[in-house]
């Protein structure tokens, strides 16, 4: 089966957490290239409204339930025959930033910002296959680059995000599938709204969800395997480069060469 061109007519795309803020304006963007969109979110009646109102389908999802991602990818291809991108992008912060750490909230957040993303890859690649390649693009953070002290668990869930991203690149190239990150910096939805009041009061500028959209269309459309893509107020969106870890020297005290199947992406 051949694709259609990325992120054009014919193609299909599922966003996963799907009626949120960066959610709803991918949705957008993508309408606007006549993809077909289906939105997949916890159930409620706002849920499937926003949906509509995006000229979408809705199909409900707890990212943390394996067999759950399964079904929907399942679903979206006996009903749109295709599946060319898998949106992960389901997340959820902790509710406070005292310094207790709450053991139970650090595991809902790594369960939906880590979990999720590894059952949705797992639940999608199939089915991208079988479209004759496409992508899965991962909603991580810059708080996976640069890790928070006010929620350990996000930047716990968020750099496991971008470490499996960087992992599974080699062996989903293989097979026609780039799989890349996207890592926002304080953007404009609701996971920052218990702490907007400090960003106003500082004049720091977030990133508006339209921005953060259209690095997500380009992570689709070309996006490079296992790149993190930081999105910075005033920056734009550029390619974080990774700095490579000493290498291990032979007994003469050359450099070894790794073997490899056990190299990272190289091109970030």
């Amino acid at each position: 089966m051949t694709s259609p061109t990325p992120a054009g007519p014919g193609s299909v795309a599922l966003i996963t957490g799907g009626t949120g803020g960066f959610g709803r304006a991918l949705a957008t963007k993508l309408r606007e290239r006549d993809v077909t969109v289906v939105l997949a979110d916890l159930d409620s009646d706002r849920a499937r409204a926003t949906a509509d109102e995006l000229g979408a389908s809705f199909l409900p999802l707890d990212v943390t339930d394996r067999a759950a991602n399964e079904a929907v990818v399942a679903q979206v291809e006996a009903e749109h025959g295709r599946l060319d991108a898998a949106y992960l992008n389901a997340g959820i912060s902790a509710a406070k930033s005292d310094d207790a750490l709450d053991l139970d909230e650090f595991m809902r957040v790594v369960d939906v910002d880590l979990f999720g993303v590894v059952y949705g890859a797992v639940a999608a690649r199939p089915a991208i296959s079988r479209a004759g390649g496409g992508a899965i693009v991962v909603t991580a953070s810059l708080a996976g680059l640069s890790p928070m002290p006010t929620d350990p668990g996000y930047s716990v869930a968020k750099g496991g995000a971008i470490a499996f991203v960087r992992s599974m690149a080699p062996r989903l190239t293989r097979e026609g599938i780039t799989i890349s990150a996207i890592c926002p910096g304080f953007a404009d939805t609701a996971i920052i709204d218990r702490i907007r009041h400090e960003f106003e009061a500082a004049q720091f500028p977030v990133i508006p969800a339209a921005e953060v959209a259209d690095a997500m269309v380009m992570a689709w459309t070309s996006g490079e395997p296992g790149a993190a893509y930081v999105i910075q107020p005033g920056v734009g969106t550029v390619p974080y480069r990774f700095k490579g870890v000493p290498s291990a020297k032979t007994a003469t005290g050359e450099t070894a060469v790794v073997p490899e199947a056990l190299r990272p992406p190289s091109v970030h």
